[in-house]
């Protein structure tokens, strides 16, 4: 009876799981943790944070293991998870991080996806805030981002489906005993993408945000607008519209049945070079080279962002209200990698078993 109960205090009691998920890898990987709890007889809860109040969060129980689970975006958590982690109450409680990476598949063998920061500034911050890390596990899904790489086919899908639910039944087992797990820190070629994380954080997700279309597939079923974790997508002279609040977490894209929502490769490579073959050569030109000569190559940089983005949205609204003209949207589909089986093939994450 002795050793028994002594077991029984090693395990937590309850976890609280706090989640994010676009095409549901990250959801899956929490679904996987509850059913391990269940058999351990250990209370779980599983709290979408797209759909709480994330500016008045309630604190969570002070007696339960805290488990953060989100995809990686730009080798860093998407800003709805850090803004949240940056915004959670103080506490003391025990935390698990863990994200959803980038995993593909050659011959059996995973390639593994890159935490970037992901862990080291959301465990700084949540430390500083008094909770102490027992456990840090990357977990390598299959990766939707069609935007930038050719789908995944099915079988490579459910490989690692079947393969990353044995990965994370072992880890929770382990971590739900009290272990400790940290295995992920000798990644330590994490550390050299600050730069490319805070660029992405600062810059990048806005470019991304204005790649996205909807063609003349779209039927206005208003699907990805509301199912949109960040409300991001908005309609637009009667066509879908994506603002500078998308995560590209690609739900709107896995969720869409007509397959509408395509990536307008050709119109950002366009935008691409006109910046900076025309519009940054006239500009500087205009203004006596006076920026083109700052010293400062940080405060030349921000100058040109600014310009970048703030040009982008233009074009984008321009590219947007010129898809009414049939030529123009075959142009934007024609040039649009995701428009080809051999590219597009929209993801969505395989149900729990």
């Amino acid at each position: 009876m002795g050793i028994n109960k002594m077991l029984a205090d090693k395990l937590y009691q309850k976890i609280q799981i706090y989640c994010f998920s676009g095409t549901g890898n990250s959801r899956n990987v929490a679904v996987w943790l509850t059913q391990v709890a269940k058999d351990m007889n250990i209370e779980s809860h599983i709290i979408n944070i797209a759909q709480i109040d994330r500016l008045s969060i309630e604190p969570p129980d002070p007696e339960s293991l805290l488990v953060f689970v989100s995809p990686v975006h730009g080798f860093n958590y998407p800003p709805i998870m850090l803004h949240f982690i940056l915004r959670f109450p103080k506490g003391k409680n025990k935390v698990v991080l863990m994200n959803t990476r980038a995993g593909m598949l050659i011959g059996k063998f995973i390639t593994p996806g890159i935490n970037g920061i992901a862990f080291y500034l959301s465990a700084l911050i949540l430390i500083i805030k008094g909770f102490s890390i027992k456990a840090i596990l990357p977990v390598d899904m299959p990766s939707n981002w069609i935007s930038l790489h050719p789908g995944l086919n099915h079988q490579t899908v459910k490989y690692l489906h079947e393969k990353n639910k044995l990965k994370v039944e072992v880890f929770a087992r382990k971590i739900l005993s009290g272990k400790s797990h940290f295995k992920a820190l000798i990644e330590v070629y994490d550390i050299l993408l600050v730069p490319i994380a805070f660029g992405y954080y600062f810059i990048g997700r806005f470019l991304f945000s204005k790649t996205f279309y909807a063609s003349k597939a779209c039927n206005n079923c208003d699907i990805c607008m509301k199912a949109c974790p960040v409300k991001a997508i908005i309609k637009v002279n009667q066509r879908p519209f994506w603002t500078f609040n998308c995560e590209s977490c690609m739900k709107c894209m896995g969720n869409c049945p007509e397959k509408a929502i395509e990536t307008g490769h050709g119109f950002i490579i366009a935008y691409s070079l006109f910046f900076s073959l025309i519009f940054l050569v006239g500009f500087y030109n205009y203004f006596g080279l006076y920026f083109y000569r700052i010293e400062n190559s940080l405060l030349k940089m921000l100058v040109e962002s600014l310009l970048f983005l703030s040009l982008l949205s233009l074009w984008y609204r321009i590219i947007h209200w010129s898809m009414r003209f049939k030529i123009m949207e075959r142009i934007i589909v024609f040039t649009s990698f995701t428009n080809y089986k051999c590219w597009g093939r929209r993801y969505k994450a395989l149900k729990p078993d």
